[in-house]
């Protein structure tokens, strides 16, 4: 039976476990409850507004630059010059807040480390508020772990920047409520962090550093900037200590990245290209524009015309007003017991890197400590200083540039592929693991959203495989069972059975083959965790 605790107004429906106490005090609570008061009626008007720009795309209407805001895209102002722990972020480690993980991160010689509250963390109550006890430890380097095995981990003289990810402005906080009503997540994530480890970090020469996911609009972006001027001044913090990196993962985001990076621009660090998600909005903004259905995604690399025009513009966005534009993720991890296949998947990281520092980018993404070497030697190779801001195409990135299809064959591996790694991930994430190996790949929730969304988008528009079938749900159907035998094999009875297949299954198809697109597959999912 769960009880309920009231903290300074705030109803904490989520049991009080050891350390809980210390993060969730009168003061911390009181904060939380100023940010929900002032901000949260702004939060849901943004929340609509998605929704309307969505029956716009519908009835026809694409996006395109914003005509209100050209003379913020044609303006000749800069983001302030970064502190220096974000001087140079050519390699940046990302990850849950898992205490051994966030460990390991902190310690594995990277310029950054992003702290991940959002896709790579399942997130149950203990899986949120350990995260934020890991968080107060790591700011104030008193962060150490012993596995049950006897082995201590703790943290080297020399560690990452940590940069914090709140979840995104559509999710909530269940286990705690203002008035009857759940917090914002973003809010309840970001605001505890802020309010425990602001002080802590600037006393030692950092700073509160952010990245902000699933941006639609430079409304969305104000909101923050909002934010961050709000709480800085509550807790007597100096105007633009908060930096703040957006991740550019939606199709409209990217129509208003000059917009974002500007009206965050007292704040502002950077922005990133997200892959998986850039391509999930697609689908999900698209959903009734049969010219946008995508192939098997493992031939959508990022030398596609839309995605180079993506990166392209980000680019020049950053570079243009003195910010750094962040690379994607390289996802592989370490094979141990095969150096042949090990040492190919090194070979395409390494390309992969490459040619993000030959693009211009300022720093890229790693998935796992491993990595971390070949991403540095590859930004060694084409970036000599700390940044790229110099770097500027001789090119105007057009709508249609952003907006062109990608058409392509779609096979039955494609289809059997999304089957197995969208359910297999999600049994994960319903297990509370967030950043889950699969098949030598460090997955996370935009994996499970690709999926889903290709496997819905291909049913939508009666797609078939470039054999002839048609793709149906009966198909769909026929393909999961040879797909979980193979998970069973791989796992072992036991394991299998022990875990959350069932509710990943009944979730994951119900939404790869309803009649209408559901937003996020992390809504319903998460009513699904404890």
């Amino acid at each position: 039976m769960s009880s309920t605790t009231t903290i300074a107004g705030l109803e904490i429906t989520g049991p009080m476990n050891a350390g809980y106490a210390e993060i969730l005090t009168p003061e911390a609570c009181r904060f939380l409850a100023g940010l929900v008061q002032k901000f949260e009626s702004r939060r849901l008007a943004l929340l609509a507004h998605r929704v309307e720009r969505q029956r716009e795309i519908d009835a026809g209407k694409l996006p395109d630059f914003l005509p209100e805001t050209e003379a913020i895209r044609a303006g000749d102002w800069r983001v302030p010059p970064p502190p220096a722990d974000l001087l140079d972020r050519r390699t940046e480690i990302t990850g849950p807040v898992d205490r051994k993980m966030a460990i390991n991160a902190l310690n594995s010689g990277a310029q950054c480390w992003m702290a991940d509250f959002e896709d790579a963390n399942s997130p149950t109550w203990e899986n949120v508020m350990d995260g934020q006890i890991n968080m107060r430890d790591a700011a104030r380097r008193t962060l150490a772990y012993t596995s049950p095995e006897g082995k201590k981990y703790v943290l080297k003289e020399k560690i990452a920047t940590i940069i914090a990810r709140p979840r995104g402005w559509h999710m909530e906080e269940k286990h705690v409520l203002l008035g009857g009503r759940r917090l914002s997540a973003s809010l309840f994530d970001w605001g505890l962090y802020f309010f425990h480890n602001a002080k802590a970090l600037i006393a030692r020469g950092s700073g509160p550093y952010f990245y902000l996911p699933k941006l639609e609009s430079h409304l969305e972006a104000r909101l923050w900037n909002d934010v961050f001027l709000h709480a800085q001044a509550e807790l007597g913090i100096p105007r633009g200590t908060i930096r703040a990196t957006v991740l550019i993962e939606t199709i409209l985001g990217a129509f208003e990245a000059e917009e974002i990076l500007y009206e965050l621009r007292e704040h502002g660090s950077g922005l990133n290209c997200g892959r998986w998600d850039y391509m999930f909005s697609f689908v999900k903004k698209f959903r009734d524009r049969p010219g946008y259905l995508f192939p098997d995604r493992t031939l959508i690399t990022m030398e596609v015309p839309f995605l180079r025009a993506y990166v392209t513009h980000v680019i020049d966005v950053c570079h243009r007003h003195g910010a750094y534009a962040m690379g994607g993720m390289a996802a592989q991890i370490p094979i141990k017991n095969n150096p042949a296949a090990n040492e190919a998947a090194l070979t395409k990281v390494r390309a992969d890197k490459e040619r993000e520092a030959r693009a211009g980018h300022d720093g890229t993404w790693v998935a796992h400590p491993g990595l971390v070497q070949t991403a540095l030697d590859a930004f060694a190779l084409h970036m000599k200083g700390s940044n790229q801001l110099h770097v500027i195409h001789d090119v105007k990135i057009t709508a249609a540039d952003l907006l062109a299809p990608l058409p392509g064959p779609i096979t039955e591996a494609g289809v059997r592929w999304n089957l197995h790694v969208g359910v297999r991930y999600l049994e994960a994430w319903l297990g509370g693991s967030g950043a889950e190996p699969i098949h030598n790949l460090m997955e996370d929730l935009a994996t499970s959203e690709i999926s889903r969304s290709q496997l819905w988008q291909w049913l939508k528009f009666g797609a078939k495989l470039e054999d002839g079938r048609p793709i149906t749900a009966e198909m769909y159907d026929q393909f999961l069972p040879d797909e979980l035998a193979k998970i069973r094999a791989e796992y072992g009875n036991e394991r299998y059975d022990d875990g959350h297949f069932q509710a990943a299954i009944d979730l994951f198809m119900r939404m790869s083959k309803s009649a209408e697109f559901d937003e996020f597959l992390s809504l319903p999912a998460y009513e699904l965790l404890p």
